[in-house]
């Protein structure tokens, strides 16, 4: 059996075959002609522009992520719930009495020790998520510089969790105000220094300025930070159930630690742990401090969290720039 003559290709140097494509053999049929406006050589030219990507695109994306996940309507929708809800039933409790002996707006504490729970778990699962679904690898893919990726996530995270905590105490503090005031202080409680300038000149029980102030937005951005730094330690940890159980720790374990501390000769150790455990501050922006004669306040223990928080984003960033996903 014979097969057919096949074609070879041209002697180098010879004349082009009429009919023939370019940059093929003689009798192969002719080539496809290539598109119009196509670059020389051939290739293909996407008709999608190229944007040079910036930070604004990661926030754009971040706030996509976190409004879009069932998790975040939970964890805030939980938060908003228990904030307002045990405000609103401390705040029935305490009009039972004439006088509760504690400052107008301090009530709203209780409500806030359960809600920043949700806050903090927010913050892990806002980066946690992504390494336990492996997304992880998609987003640091679109966005190679990953500074911005953890950037992103913390403003966007932060901003979010302060409005919304910010609006919840704003509320409680409406709800205990409304309820509570008009209580007579007694004469021998006037003189304490809790209660200084919140007593009017009739007696009664007042919220200043400061401390509406104090028990809304500074409590608020207390609770942010704490959950920033979640976000931070979520960062570097990469999973979930540590991170969060950490965070549980470093908010409960001080405490819990210091009541252990019945020793005399580690009274000291236990006041300081007591003194700088982060309820103690969050306390103290309520007016209601486990220490009178503390060493630091409300907005001094708010920096230092400030501090912490800070050192531990420096952390997970350089870790984020490092190690492989």
């Amino acid at each position: 059996m014979s097969y057919p003559p096949q074609p070879s290709a041209p002697a180098p140097g010879a004349p082009p075959v009429p009919g023939a494509a370019p940059g093929r053999f003689p009798g192969a049929g002719p080539g496809l002609a290539p598109p119009p406006g196509a670059p020389a050589g051939g290739g293909y030219s996407s008709p999608i522009p190229i944007v040079r990507t910036h930070l604004g695109h990661a926030f754009a994306s971040e706030w996509t992520k976190i409004r879009s996940v069932r998790s975040t309507m939970w964890t805030l929708g939980i938060m908003l719930v228990l904030v307002v809800g045990v405000g609103f039933l401390i705040a029935l409790a305490m009009a039972t009495d004439d006088w509760v002996g504690a400052p107008l707006l301090s009530g709203g504490l209780f409500g806030l020790m359960l809600g920043q729970i949700c806050i903090v778990t927010l913050g892990v699962l806002v980066i946690t998520s992504e390494y336990g679904t492996g997304m992880i690898r998609t987003t640091l893919t679109a966005s190679p510089q990953r500074w911005r990726v953890l950037a992103a996530k913390a403003v966007v995270f932060f901003v979010l969790a302060f409005v919304l905590t910010t609006a919840a105490c704003a509320i409680t503090a409406l709800i205990h105000s409304s309820v509570l005031s008009g209580q007579t202080v007694p004469e021998y409680e006037a003189g304490d220094p809790m209660f200084k300038d919140s007593v009017s000149d009739s007696g009664e029980l007042i919220a200043t300025g400061g401390q509406w102030f104090d028990a809304t937005v500074g409590a608020a951005l207390y609770v942010s930070l704490l959950g920033l730094l979640a976000l931070a330690v979520g960062a570097i940890l990469r999973h979930s159930a540590g991170a969060i159980t950490t965070m549980v720790g470093f908010i409960l374990l001080p405490l819990i630690i210091a009541l252990f501390m019945q020793a005399e000769s580690l009274r000291d150790v236990q006041r300081k742990l007591i003194e700088y455990s982060p309820l103690s501050g969050l306390a103290s922006l309520f007016g209601i401090p486990f220490f009178d004669d503390a060493d630091m306040g409300g907005w001094g223990l708010l920096g230092m969290l400030a501090a912490v928080t800070g050192g531990m984003l420096l952390l997970a960033f350089a870790l984020l720039s490092k190690r492989d996903v």
